[in-house]
C-alpha cells in the first residue's frame, strides 16, 4: 500500500514538472509571434470579398451613382441598386421570348408618364391614380346626379303629353317600322347588359361587396364580365344599325334651333310643345353626342381591350389608354341614355307604346311632332312605311281626311 501512494506522488509530482515547462515556452514565444509579419493567403480559385472588408467610403466615388451592376459589385457586392434603378425607370431587359408575342416581356416597370388627372409617374401608377381619383369617383357623382335630377323633374313636371284615343285603321301612323323596333330592342338589351355589367365591376366593391362577401361578389363580377365580352359584339353590330337606320332623320334643321331656343317647351307653364320633325332636336342631339359619337369610340376601345383589333392591346400602354377612354365615355352614354329612357317610359305619355307595337294615334303625332304630322298630312311621308298591313296607302288617306287632334 505504501509503494502505491509513492508511485502515484511521483507520477503527479512529473507532471507538474512538464506543465510548468511547456507555460514556459509559450510565454518565451509570444513575443515572437506579436512581432512576426502575417502569413500572405493562398493563391488559386475564385477568391469571394467579405462585404465586412468593404470600405465604408466606396460611395465616395465620383461615378458611383452612374456604375453599372457589375462596377458596384465589385465595391459593394449585393448591391444591385443600378439595376433596379434601371427597371424603375422603364429600361427594357433582356428576354428571351420574341417580340411579336411578348412584346413587353423584358420590361417589368412602364416607363413615366402624366395621364390626365395623374401625377408625373410611371404609367401603372398613374393609370390607377386616373381610374381611383377620377373616373370611378366623379362617374358615380355624374351618374347619381343624373337620376336625382330625372327624379325631381318627375315630382315637379309630371308625365309629359295627354292621353290620346289608339287610332285605328287610317288614323293610326307607323311611327317605327318593325326592321326599326328590332334594332332598337337589340340595342337597348345589348346596352342594359353591358351597363349592368360594367356598373358592377365599377362600383360594385363599395355597395355589393360589403352585403354580399368576397366569395359571392367575385363569382357574380366573373360572371358578369363575360356578359360583358359577349354582349360587346352584339352591342357593336346592332349600333352600327341604329346609325344607319336612324341617321337620315337626325339631320339637324331650321326647326331645332327654335326647339332649343325655347327649350323644347319642357320648362315653360303651358302644355303645348314646340313644334318638331320626326325627332326633335333633344332626340337629336341624343342620337350624335350619347349614342352615335361615343358609341363608336366605347365601341373601339372595347375591341381594344379584348385585343380584337391587330396592332392594338399588345401593350399595356394601349390598354390603360383604352381603359380610360371605355369607363369615362360609358359613364358618360348611361347618365345620356337614362334621359332617353325616362322620356320613352315614364316621361311621356304615349313614348312606351310606341316603341312596343310601333305606332302612335295622329292626336299624339301632332301633339309632339307636328311639322312631322303636317309632311304625313301633306303626303310627303308616308303614314304607313311598311307592308304588313295591306290598306290604302295611309298618307293619302290622311291628305284627304283632316285628323281631329
Amino acid at each position: 500500500m505504501k509503494h502505491i501512494v509513492w508511485s502515484l506522488a511521483l507520477v503527479a509530482g512529473l507532471a507538474g514538472l512538464s506543465g510548468g515547462a511547456a507555460f514556459a515556452q509559450q510565454a518565451s514565444a509570444a513575443p515572437d509571434a506579436a512581432t512576426a509579419p502575417a502569413a500572405a493567403p493562398a493563391p488559386g480559385g475564385i477568391q469571394s470579398q467579405n462585404i465586412f472588408d468593404v470600405k465604408p467610403d466606396a460611395s465616395a466615388d465620383p461615378q458611383y451613382a452612374q456604375q453599372t451592376n457589375g462596377e458596384r459589385a465589385k465595391v459593394q457586392p449585393g448591391n444591385n441598386a443600378p439595376m433596379w434603378r434601371q427597371v424603375g425607370q422603364g429600361v427594357t431587359g433582356y428576354s428571351s421570348l420574341p417580340l411579336s408575342q411578348a412584346p413587353e416581356a423584358g420590361n417589368l416597370i412602364q416607363p413615366f408618364v402624366q395621364y390626365p388627372g395623374s401625377r408625373v409617374t410611371n404609367a401603372g401608377e398613374a393609370w390607377r391614380q386616373v381610374r381611383n381619383n377620377w373616373i370611378i369617383p366623379y362617374g358615380a357623382a355624374f351618374f347619381a346626379i343624373v337620376l336625382l335630377a330625372l327624379g325631381i323633374f318627375y315630382f315637379v313636371k309630371g308625365p309629359m303629353g295627354k292621353d290620346h284615343a289608339d287610332g285605328t285603321g287610317t288614323r293610326r301612323i307607323e311611327r317605327f317600322t318593325p326592321f326599326e323596333r328590332a334594332a332598337h330592342w337589340a340595342n337597348a338589351f345589348a346596352f342594359i347588359a353591358l351597363a349592368v355589367s360594367g356598373i358592377v365591376m365599377a362600383f360594385g366593391k363599395f355597395f355589393l361587396l360589403p352585403i354580399m362577401g368576397a366569395t359571392l361578389f367575385g363569382w357574380l363580377t366573373y360572371a358578369l364580365k363575360n356578359v360583358h365580352n359577349f354582349m360587346g359584339p352584339l352591342f357593336a353590330v346592332s349600333l352600327l344599325v341604329i346609325i344607319l337606320t336612324f341617321i337620315k332623320d337626325n339631320i339637324a334643321s331650321r326647326a331645332d334651333f327654335v326647339w332649343l331656343a325655347k327649350g323644347g317647351g319642357m320648362l315653360g307653364k303651358g302644355d303645348h310643345e314646340v313644334p318638331s320633325h320626326r325627332f326633335n332636336a333633344g332626340e337629336k342631339g341624343l342620337f350624335w353626342w350619347g349614342i352615335t359619337i361615343p358609341g363608336i369610340f366605347v365601341v373601339g376601345s372595347g375591341l381594344v381591350l379584348d385585343k380584337l383589333i391587330p396592332g392594338f392591346g399588345d401593350v399595356r400602354s394601349d390598354m390603360q389608354i383604352a381603359h380610360m377612354i371605355h369607363a369615362t365615355l360609358a359613364i358618360w352614354m348611361m347618365g345620356l341614355i337614362c334621359g332617353h329612357i325616362y322620356m320613352g317610359t315614364v316621361g311621356m305619355r304615349g313614348a312606351y307604346k310606341a316603341m312596343r307595337t310601333g305606332y302612335v294615334s295622329e292626336g299624339w303625332a301632332k301633339e309632339h311632332h307636328e311639322l312631322w304630322y303636317d309632311d304625313i298630312q301633306a303626303g310627303k311621308i308616308p303614314a304607313q312605311r311598311s307592308h304588313t298591313h295591306t290598306t290604302q296607302p295611309a298618307g293619302d288617306a290622311v291628305a284627304r281626311k283632316p285628323a281631329q287632334a
